[in-house]
Formats: structure tokens, sequence, C-alpha cells
């Protein structure tokens, strides 16, 4: 492995957001250190709100719960020679963690001792609470495939077994089979360096890069719940377990297949593609699929000249994993088109383990960090999706096909199907503030918080006899293909790294996650607005949008801050007006899920307050919005991914463990899951209750 020079202008072992320099490499090719693509004049929105002290704030004082001490018998799991699991005794007994409960009272769904900050290379989890690794990289999942050796990897091997980096997770019921539901995992990214021994950057081999194209993408595996224990397990060589790989056969479908964009020398046609890459999050659709957005796909293409890429971030020269020596559709100076076919959303039917996943262009090609879908009143689709950039945008597509009920091959047809036609808006936000009452420093404006209202603005709509743009001086196709040049077109409004987005299935409101954006106000770049009251936003917020009349395809909406991240002390920091002595320090939210009470519960990537990164839990009502508590925190170098909160137990997807400047298989930063002398690997980690109980009640 090469030396990883510290860069000038930011601290050493660091980039900006808090990731390390090899996540930057590995995950999205250095996007932090390219120049910003959006170079359009729109207005920016970010940290939206920067530290706002709501009026409503006072009226809360007297549910503050003190958060100080909170972790004090947090159960951590290191270095576990058995993949992960609670240590004999580390545990209380059942009347220890109910006195626990009874001292931090919360919303119910919260209610339990929060996890202190810490830098334990393990999943620290509540007192009260266990856990164990459901599944790692490199376990077998199909029929044929070998146990993990990591000295011996081989593309076939890997093809067979759970990939990489695991990030989205989904899990979805087996009727018939007991105790059992079916997971479905994104495969973000590789690390090569964590990958293999003596790992040459400049020079990978053939089998290093044929292994990685194996090690993306999805699997599909069937889990198993010991209902005596909690446990949660993977059932191998199940025949719904499937893999999806960088080179498996993909169906593009919507408005631009068959478009000439789309049409490559290996595909004349424009409608078949291979593989997937840098599946980030995503969402469960109401018809019993799954959605992946492909992120931060510009990485993997070398070799660009065109300005239309430079809007995506794709390179010039070679590519850091140099994927472009071994296959040249990753070469972009021989096959142009290819890359037009990267960066959609993602369907796959995981009951049907034959079938061939699809490429959405009806939602437009960008940077997507997932999709999530909330149907109209009439049965139609509206899918929300955040484009991972900074100064970048977030959509909504409302799609015109109501959804069938039923579970016949026709009706399943007629549902994948669903995404194909429909409208593509982009977001427009406006304060209701005078800007000259924005200082740059979080100070409320004189009406006493930061909001305003909002338009979803039409890019281009699709039906079944073709595609009609509402973009002036760009087709039907180009602004699919081309989504960000239409957003910048068009006056969308620029956010600070759009991630997960998803509407609260108790009460229709939308969150949107926007991570950081450390470059706001930097130089040339926007400075501070009613949406944006920080400069060098680098904790990231959350934004609150409730749809008008509540109905997911209106185009208007109204907007507030919800929560601006950071430390609790720092007065530029907001928790929906509930007192900050109360809440837990957050720092960069990037996932986020709902529990069945209606609670957001917020895992971040990159945080910037000395802490590893974590899962939270936040009140979105009552007497207790805004109260925020740390549920768990993750090992060395990794990423809270893929939050799953079902009544009994919080899943999470343990990312990059390791991940930090200089380490290398020979070494290692990390020692998760199995302890010293084993590789680090990414892994899928189930939490519950000792008592069997549910979840924070």
């Amino acid at each position: 492995m090469r030396k990883l020079l510290p860069l000038i202008g930011t601290p050493s072992g660091s980039h900006p957001g808090g990731r390390s320099a090899m996540t930057c490499r590995f995950r999205c090719g250095d996007a932090c250190f390219h120049e910003v693509p959006n170079t359009s004049s729109n207005e920016y929105v970010g940290d939206v709100i920067a530290g706002a002290l709501s009026r409503r704030s006072m009226m809360r004082a007297a549910a503050v719960v003190t958060v100080a001490a909170a972790g004090a018998g947090a159960v951590g799991v290191a270095q576990a020679p058995q993949a992960g699991a609670v240590p004999a005794g580390t545990v209380p007994a059942d009347a220890a963690a109910e006195a626990a409960r009874r001292k931090h009272k919360g919303a119910r769904g919260l209610r339990f001792a929060p996890v202190a900050p810490n830098t334990t290379d393990a999943v620290t989890v509540p007192e009260g609470y266990r856990q164990n690794v459901v599944i790692r990289w490199g376990e077998p999942i199909l029929r044929g495939a070998p146990a993990f050796d990591p000295e011996k990897q081989t593309a076939k091997a890997q093809a067979g077994q759970f990939g990489y980096n695991c990030d989205f997770l989904a899990l979805l019921p087996l009727p018939g089979e007991r105790n059992r539901q079916l997971l479905v995992a994104n495969h973000e990214y590789t690390d090569e360096v964590l990958m293999f021994r003596g790992y040459d950057a400049a020079n990978p081999t053939r089998e290093q890069a044929e292994i990685a194209w194996a090690a993306h993408g999805l699997s599909a595996v069937v889990v198993e719940e010991d209902r005596k224990t909690g446990k949660l397990t993977a059932v191998s060589r199940h025949q719904l377990n499937r893999r999806v790989t960088a080179t498996t056969e993909f169906r593009l479908t919507g408005p631009v297949a068959g478009s000439d964009l789309v049409k490559t020398s290996a595909d004349p046609s424009g409608t078949k593609v291979l593989g997937t890459l840098n599946n980030c999050s995503g969402g469960v659709t109401p018809w019993g699929t799954t959605l992946h957005g492909e992120e931060n796909f510009n990485q993997y293409f070398a070799n660009s000249s065109r300005a239309s890429d430079k809007r995506y971030g794709i390179g010039t020269g070679a590519s850091e994993r140099k994927w472009e020596r071994f296959d040249k559709r990753f070469d972009v100076a021989q096959e142009p088109n290819e890359v037009h076919r990267f960066g959609y959303v993602v369907e796959l039917d995981p009951y049907d383990p034959t079938s061939t996943p699809r490429k959405h262009t009806a939602l437009g090609r960008f940077k997507h960090e997932g999709a999530t879908v909330r149907l109209t009143a009439d049965g139609r689709p509206v899918v929300y999706t955040g484009d991972d950039e900074r100064f970048d945008y977030f959509y909504k597509f409302v799609g015109s096909k109501r959804m069938r009920h039923g579970s016949g091959r026709a009706v399943r047809e007629h549902n994948l199907s669903l995404l194909d036609e429909g409208t593509l808006y982009v977001a427009k936000l406006t304060g209701d503030s005078p800007a000259i009452e924005i200082d740059g420093t979080g100070k409320l404006p004189n009406d006493g918080e930061f909001d305003g209202s909002g338009e979803w603005i039409p890019l281009a709509t699709a039906t079944a006899d073709g595609a009609v743009s509402h973009v002036d001086g760009m087709s039907a196709d180009e602004v699919f293909v081309f989504a960000r040049l239409a957003g910048d077109k068009v006056g969308a409004t620029k956010m600070d790294r759009p991630e997960d987005i998803e509407p609260n299935p108790v009460t229709g409101k939308v969150y949107v996650a926007l991570t950081n954006n450390s470059n706001r106000g930097v130089g040339s770049n926007a400075k501070a607005d009613e949406a944006n009251p920080r400069n060098a936003n680098k904790h990231g917020h959350v934004l609150e949008l409730t749809e008008r009349w509540n109905r997911p395809e209106s185009t208007r909406f109204a907007w507030s801050l919800f929560l601006v991240a950071g430390d609790p002390d720092d007065p530029a920091t907001y928790f929906a007006g509930f007192p900050k002595e109360g809440v837990s320090p957050i720092s960069c939210p990037d996932n986020v899920a709902f529990d069945p009470y209606g609670n957001l519960w917020i895992s971040t990537d990159g945080a910037q307050l000395g802490s590893h990164d974590g899962l939270f839990g936040v009140a979105t009502r009552g007497e207790r919005r805004g109260e925020l508590k740390q549920f768990l925190t993750v090992p060395k170098g990794a990423e809270t991914c893929g939050p799953i909160i079902q009544d009994r137990r919080v899943l999470v997807a343990v990312q990059h463990p390791g991940e930090i400047d200089g380490a290398s298989v020979e070494k290692p930063a990390s020692t998760w899951p199995d302890g010293p002398g084993k590789y680090v690997r990414p892994a899928v980690v189930a939490v519950w209750r000792a008592d069997g109980c549910d979840i924070g009640v």
C-alpha cells in the first residue's frame, strides 16, 4: 500500500466530514478534494438552520433527561472470538436493566439508558441489551460456495459469499417459514488494502479486480431467529439466497431504455447492463421488492474529457482501482456511454432468485443515496431520493400507475413497472426571513426560527408512449441521464450532501438527512442563507418537510429545522426545541429509519466530535419531540449503516471497520469482529433486549 500523505488544509489523518483519507479514496473517489461539480449559481441550502433555539424549548424544560452519565453501564463487544457474541456476565440482570429504564424514561420506543460517546473498538449497546454478528463478509450463502479463507480468495468463491462493506439492509417476511426472514443487503464498495495481503494500489492484479467485482452488489440471505435468546443467524444455501454482483445482468427500463445515450459496443440495444456499483442506501416497496441507490459510481470510470462527466465527478485520468486495465467498459475514452448506465435506482425482486434486476431511468441519474416509497391515496408510488454531493439536490418521483394487490405473476410484473412512468421533480426551498437577518453564525432571525416554503419543480414526465421534457433546451432523454444539469437549469436549491430521505409512516412528514459540507462559505462557494445559517457546516443537520395537505403528490411543501447536529454545548446546535442538556451529541447524520412509534432513528458517518459513529433515536412529536438518545456505537474506523428498527430487534450494518489511514492487512487498525490475528470484516449486527421485551419500552 502506498503511503497516504496529509492533505493541505486538512488535519493529518482526516478528510472533510471526518472520513479518513482511505475512506475517501475507496468509497467516493476523494470527492471532497475534487472541484465542486455544481458550479451553477442556484441558491444554496445546507445545515439549514444551524442552531436555532425554538420558542418551544422553555415549555419542555421539565422533560429533561440528563445524559452526562448515561453510558456508564453500556455493553461493548470487542475482539470477540465467537462471532461478536456478548461475553458471559457483561449483561446486567433483568432487575438492573429495569432500574436503568426507570431512570432513563423517554418517549415510547426510546426508553433505554443512552450509550456515552466512546472510542471502543466494539459495537457498544445500552445496558440490558445483547447483540450478535448475523453475517460477515465472505461467509458462504450459495450452494457450492466454500468457507471463507482470506488467504485463498477467488472471484468464483466471492460470487457465492456475502459481499463486502454492507450498507442498506431490509428484512422481509417469509410466510410459511417460522422464525425466519429474508435479509437483503447492499455492498457499497471494496477496501482492497484491507482485503488483500500485500496489495499494490499501483499494480492490482486481474484476480483482485474480479474478486472486487464479485464483492460489490447485493446479497439476499435467509436469517433465522433463536426465540430463546434473540440471536439472529444466517441460513446458508437457502433456495432464496442470492448474490448480485458487478457482472450480473440488469434490465435498463423506463424512458432512457434504448436511447442512443446508453448504447454501447457490447449492448447496441441500450437495454442490457452488466452489474451495479456503489449501492448505498435504499428502500422497501409496498409491493414487496427492494430499491437500491447507485451512489459514487463516478470513481470506477477513467479517462473522461467531457463537461457532462465533470458535472458528475468523473476523472480525466486513471481510476483508483484501475479496473479499466481489465475491462474497457470502465474506460470512458473507449466506451463513452457505459458511464451513462450507472447512477440509477435499482429494483430487486428478492422472492424470485431467477429474476433480472432493473435499473429505473425515470428516477434520474445522479449519486442516489437511496430511495424510499410512499403511496398516494389512490395507490400511486412516490419515491424520495437524494443526490449525495456537496451543493447538490434532492428529488421526488410521482408515479402515474396504481399498485395492484395480489401475488400472481401478472400482478408482480405490473408492480415492477410502476417506477417507469411518472414525473421526476427537484426541490427548491425558500426562506421566510430577510437575507440581512442571516449572518452565518446560526443566530436566529427576528421571527424566532429558520423555516420557509418549497416547491417541487417538474423536470420530465415518462409515459407508456414516450417522455416529455419540462426543461428548456434539454430533451427528455437528456433530462433523465443528466438530471444534475436539469436541476441546475431550473434553479433547484443546493444542499449539503442530501443523503437518506424518508417519510414518517405515522405522521407523513418527510425527513432529509444532510450529512455535512465544510465548504459552505469557503472561498467562492455559496454562503449562509436561511436554510444554511452556519458557514463551514461540518456536523450536518436534518430537515423536516410537510407536503401540502400531507399529500405526497403535492407540488408545494413547508420546511423547517428539525435538528442541527453538533455538540449540544455549542449554541449553533438545535434539537427541535428540546432542552440541549438532555440530549446526546451527534455529528454527520446519514441514514434514517423509523420505529413503530414514529421515532426517527439516525445513523452517522464521519462524526466530528471525537467519538465513533453510532445510531441515535429521536422523538418526532409530543412533549419529548427533539429528545435524542444514542443507542449504540460502532468499532474503530467504521460507519453505522442500514438501520432497521423492529419491535424486538435493531439491525445495523457495520461498514468499513478499521478503515483508518495507513491501515492494511499487515497493520490492522481494528480487530473487530473476530479478534487479533484475523482479518477485519464488515458485518451485520443484531441487537435485542436481554429480557425479550420490545425495544425501548
